[in-house]
């Protein structure tokens, strides 16, 4: 696989090992890992970085060479990197903030396993009882014209080179964001029709969604009460759940006081629907699709789907009546068009800043409490 940041690899390797640098990009299962997970580098904001996995790996590579064993002997009598370090580490980093422990315990594993099932060696080393951590050596090296070369610090340089890319595409993003508060409304409208397109990345078009989303029901008001003599008057409200696409039980937002659920996707897999379906055991739910297709069409695709998988058409119906209404981009544009009408444009932009800012945790303040307490994943 090669793609833009393909070339920026292959100059810090070339820059750290010469003529040798072509193979060792061939043959090193680590540099080509860090290949596939930057492939994102360049495709600007709107394209999800892969910091979890990335950081995993730089933070115990780093922990690997501030102890001096790329340049030493001894590492396998090394008692290991302390869990609490190592995620109060990850969290100092750009757009580390709100990450998990996941990638360290498990997932960044599974995932160097999937692109290289045949090799020997998983990356990421942990006991159990201790929560010590190590990252495998024996990636960390590679031999190559019988000479053994160690890649950790140029494995940190790549991630380094990957993170100043990244941080630079985003804060252009947010600078034109910013920028287009001093725009005309017809612009601002434009600007941000572009970022609910069926192409965009999955979470602008979920920050987007749910910014157009909270102002088309600001002004809508429903009267309800205890008491037939109590009724009072309320605003519809929209609250974001969590981070985009997290895992979260399929709830991206919730409406007060109606407690409607919302969830947006890109798909029309009807397994992605019915599970999140399932996880609140068949609660109603709005989803908001990344499609341009009709929402006839859409229901029609699901209901197809879901005919063809299951025997039984009352199970299918039930599903489908949790269905409570489907978003798609025309009607998620008209809603857009609607809140602007009612003086919302300007909300709409900043709560669209605002939620990216959120999201890549741009200008976040770092708190110590943040990892004091973190319960350690098994």
């Amino acid at each position: 696989m090669e793609h833009e940041f393909t070339n920026k690899i292959k100059d810090i390797l070339r820059k750290n090992f010469g003529e040798i640098s072509d193979k060792i990009f061939t043959e090193s299962q680590i540099i080509q890992y860090l290949n596939i997970k930057t492939k994102s580098a360049s495709r600007g904001s709107k394209s999800r970085g892969s910091f979890a996995n990335l950081y995993a790996i730089y933070i115990l590579v780093e922990d690997y060479i501030s102890k001096g064993y790329h340049k030493k002997k001894g590492y396998t009598d090394y008692e290991g990197a302390i869990f609490k370090d190592l995620f109060k580490r990850q969290r100092e980093l750009p757009f580390g903030q709100k990450l998990q422990n996941h990638a360290l315990n498990h997932r960044m594993n599974e995932e160097f396993k999937k692109y290289f099932p045949m090799c020997d060696y998983i990356p990421i080393l942990r006991d159990l009882n201790t929560n010590r951590y190590w990252f495998n050596e024996n990636l960390l090296k590679i031999k190559i014209d019988k000479r053994q070369y160690n890649l950790a610090e140029t494995i940190i340089l790549i991630i380094d080179t990957y993170i100043k890319t990244k941080k630079d595409t985003f804060e252009k993003f947010i600078q034109f964001c910013e920028s287009a508060q001093k725009m005309k409304d017809n612009e601002v409208m434009d600007f941000i029709n572009s970022l609910v397109e069926p192409t965009v990345d999955a979470r602008i078009f979920e920050i987007v969604s749910y910014s157009i989303l909270k102002y088309y029901y600001y002004n809508h008001k429903i009267y309800w009460g205890f008491e037939i003599d109590e009724i009072k008057e309320e605003n519809l409200k929209l609250f974001k759940t969590g981070r985009t696409n997290a895992n979260d039980g399929g709830i991206d937002f919730v409406m007060k006081p109606l407690g409607r659920f919302f969830q947006v996707t890109e798909t029309v897999d009807v397994n992605k629907y019915f599970l999140d379906i399932d996880k609140i055991e068949k609660y109603p739910i709005t989803f908001v699709v990344k499609s341009s297709d009709s929402i006839d069409t859409l229901r029609n695709k699901i209901r197809k789907q879901a005919e063809d998988q299951y025997s039984i058409k009352a199970i299918v119906e039930k599903y489908m009546e949790c269905i409570e209404e489907i978003i798609n981009v025309p009607s998620l544009i008209e809603k857009f068009r609607e809140a602007a009408n009612q003086g919302h444009l300007s909300n709409i932009l900043t709560e669209i800043i605002e939620q990216s800012k959120v999201e890549f945790n741009y200008e976040y303040d770092y708190d110590i409490r943040d990892y004091e307490d973190m319960e350690i994943e098994e």
